[in-house]
């Protein structure tokens, strides 16, 4: 085989057109069909300095409320725990929040779940936590810290549009009663 039909045959294999290079049989994927390891290790490495980057602007100016780091030497694992605002059913309760963060963080959203339980419209049963912010209006310049700031003004300002939640439905409905349930759940799960 000629130095120009290797170049043609690696150049339909590369997603390159050429009439005279057609065949029958299926070329196979070319090595920019797959993603690339180096690439992938650049991003993680650039995840992790932009972590280190947050985890010292939390050290050096902590945030009301609330508090995160890293679970032992992971930087893609954080604990949170976010104290309950005064004066709301949450009042007196601390409330952890696990943190999963991506190896492409900041380009992708971090996955927050309350560890602890709270009797809120915007968390499951499983501490699945319903915010915006947190999938498709996420934005590469929120920090782990403002997403807990967040969350810590969410609980005592729900989003409760869900109609299928009744969570949602209770504290549209009845406040006075949902109150009484989280302010319960708070002593229950979030004060021992």
């Amino acid at each position: 085989m000629g130095i120009l039909s290797r170049f043609i045959t690696w150049s339909s294999s590369s997603r390159f057109s050429s009439t005279s290079a057609k065949s029958d049989t299926p070329s196979k994927p070319s090595s920019t069909d797959k993603p690339d390891k180096h690439e992938a290790k650049r991003s993680q490495i650039s995840a992790v300095r932009r972590l280190q980057k947050e985890l010292q602007c939390l050290l050096q100016d902590p945030p009301t409320h609330c508090s995160c780091g890293p679970v032992g030497h992971d930087m893609f694992r954080w604990q949170g725990a976010i104290m309950g605002p005064a004066d709301t059913p949450f009042d007196g309760g601390v409330f952890f929040v696990s943190i999963q963060i991506p190896p492409n963080y900041p380009y992708k959203p971090p996955k927050m779940k309350f560890q602890t339980k709270v009797y809120h419209p915007n968390v499951d049963g499983d501490g699945t936590i319903h915010v915006d912010i947190l999938g498709n209006q996420w934005s590469p310049a929120l920090t782990i810290g403002k997403m807990l700031l967040s969350i810590c003004s969410l609980l005592p300002d729900p989003n409760a549009e869900d109609p299928m939640n009744p969570v949602s439905n209770l504290y549209r409905n009845e406040r006075k009663r949902y109150s009484r349930v989280a302010r319960e759940w708070t002593r229950k799960y979030a004060m021992s």
